[in-house]
Order: structure tokens, then C-alpha cells, then sequence
């Protein structure tokens, strides 16, 4: 009987290990006996000076704690930061050139998720981001050239200085975005809203705009070169300082009203299609 009772306490024993809490407590009673036996002469012969020394000991030991409680739960966030910002990359990069619809909403989660932690300047060559919300997201000097963009909604969103190149954002809704010296040659921009998008200084030779709505839209002092301008609504648009523009893409275009033009070229319009900046 006694034996089977001392073979349940060991077993009962032997479990403890396997609960941190009641180990933990164990442990410190243990040393909580040994340590105030070992010094209960002191609280009986020298109980203030003893009792000083201890409260010395605590302030230090409460500043030990407040610095490096504060430094490791610092070290840890930023540890667990830079990891969450590596698995977001590395799953737009496993992403890339697939092209399904969980794909685009995958890599547009993950773009956002980096946009909470401070990162906007990403890696989106070839990647797959149609009919996605991409609305007031932040992808300064990005490189998106080759990226399928079309059907998607980026309105308000940043993409200054980014590189978007041969990019199709046919479809799409970027009013009042931000692509100012931006580099987009040969991105196809047909069928897209751009109401009061912001293009000054960018590079867009041989971009299509065809049936674009640009209405309002800045591209004071950028590059169209070769650009499609066929069928574009440019009202009030301001194209003032435009390299590479030919008075035949402007003719091409459904309206120029109240748009702003180089001297010469609206006089060159006014001359030879007079509708196209009154209607």
C-alpha cells in the first residue's frame, strides 16, 4: 500500500516539469527558504542597516528591469517586424507571373500589409494585380514595369517616381493619382479614368491614352513621344512644356477644351480642328 502511495508522489513529481507555472513557484519557495534562512541573522542583529542594503539592491534591480525590459521587448518587435515584412515579400515573389484571381488578391493583401509597416518602394515586375483595389496605396519609385494592373482601382494612389513600363492599366481608375516623374513608356492607359491624375515630368513615349479620360489632368513638362492620344478626352488638361507633342496627336484627341497648350501648338489646333477646343 505504502509503496504504491510513494510510486503516485513520484509520478506526481515527475509531471511537474511539465507545468512552467507551478515549477516556476516551486522554485522560488525553495530559494525564498534557503535565502531568508541563510539571512535571518541579520534581520535579528543589524534590521536596518540589513533592511537598507535591500532596498539599495531593488531600486537597482527595478532599473535593470525598466531598461532591459524595455530594450529586448524593442529588440522583438523589430525582430518580429523585419520578419513579417520577409514573409510578405517572399509571397509576392512566389506570386509573381501567376496569373488567377487569388494570385492579384494575394499580392494586392501583402502590398498593403507592407504599406503598414513603412515599405513602398517594392518589386512588382510581372505581377499579376487585376481587378484589385489598390486605392491611396503607397508605391513610391516602385518598379512595376510588365505589371497587369487593368480593371483595378488605384485612385488617390502614389506611384511617384515609380517605373511602369510597358504596364497595363487599361480599365482602370487612377483619379487623382500621383504619377508625377514617373517612367511609363509604352503602358497602356486606354479606357482609363485619370481625372485629375498628376503626370508633370513623366516619361511616356509611345504610352496609349485611347479613350482615356483625362480630364484635368497634368502633364506639364512630360514626355509624349509617340504617345496614342486617340479619342482622349483632355478638357482643361494642362500640356504645357510637353516634349515630343505634335499638333497630329492632338487632333486625334475627343476634345481639348479649356485645356492648356503651348502657344504654338494651339494656335496650330485653332487653325486646323477649331472644335476640338470649344467642345
Amino acid at each position: 500500500m505504502r509503496t504504491e502511495r510513494w510510486q503516485q508522489v513520484i509520478e506526481r513529481i515527475k509531471t511537474i516539469p511539465e507545468h512552467p507555472v507551478l515549477t516556476s513557484c516551486l522554485v522560488l519557495f525553495g530559494l525564498a527558504i534557503v535565502v531568508f534562512g541563510l539571512s535571518y541573522s541579520y534581520y535579528v542583529e543589524d534590521y536596518y542597516n540589513f533592511v537598507g542594503q535591500v532596498l539599495a539592491e531593488a531600486h537597482g534591480m527595478l532599473f535593470d528591469i525598466a531598461v532591459i525590459g524595455i530594450l529586448i521587448y524593442w529588440l522583438n518587435e523589430n525582430g518580429q517586424k523585419r520578419m513579417r515584412i520577409r514573409m510578405y515579400l517572399d509571397e509576392i515573389e512566389d506570386f509573381r507571373l501567376w496569373e488567377s484571381e487569388e494570385a492579384a488578391f494575394r499580392t494586392a493583401g501583402n502590398i498593403k500589409r507592407l504599406n503598414r509597416h513603412g515599405k513602398c518602394k517594392l518589386d512588382l515586375v510581372n505581377c499579376h494585380l487585376a481587378r484589385t483595389n489598390l486605392s491611396h496605396i503607397l508605391l513610391k519609385e516602385s518598379n512595376l514595369n510588365s505589371a497587369n494592373i487593368t480593371h483595378s482601382n488605384l485612385i488617390q494612389c502614389n506611384l511617384e517616381n515609380a517605373r511602369m513600363n510597358q504596364t497595363d492599366f487599361q480599365g482602370s481608375n487612377l483619379n487623382q493619382a500621383n504619377l508625377s516623374r514617373s517612367y511609363a513608356s509604352g503602358a497602356i492607359f486606354s479606357n482609363t479614368f485619370l481625372i485629375k491624375a498628376n503626370f508633370k515630368g513623366s516619361f511616356l513615349i509611345k504610352a496609349n491614352f485611347e479613350n482615356a479620360l483625362l480630364t484635368e489632368a497634368n502633364l506639364q513638362g512630360s514626355v509624349l513621344m509617340g504617345a496614342n492620344l486617340k479619342n482622349a478626352n483632355l478638357l482643361k488638361a494642362d500640356l504645357r512644356g510637353v516634349e515630343g507633342l505634335t499638333v497630329e496627336q492632338l487632333l486625334e484627341a475627343k476634345t481639348l477644351q479649356n485645356a492648356l497648350l503651348d502657344e504654338h501648338l494651339h494656335q496650330q489646333v485653332a487653325e486646323q480642328s477649331p472644335e476640338l477646343l470649344t467642345t
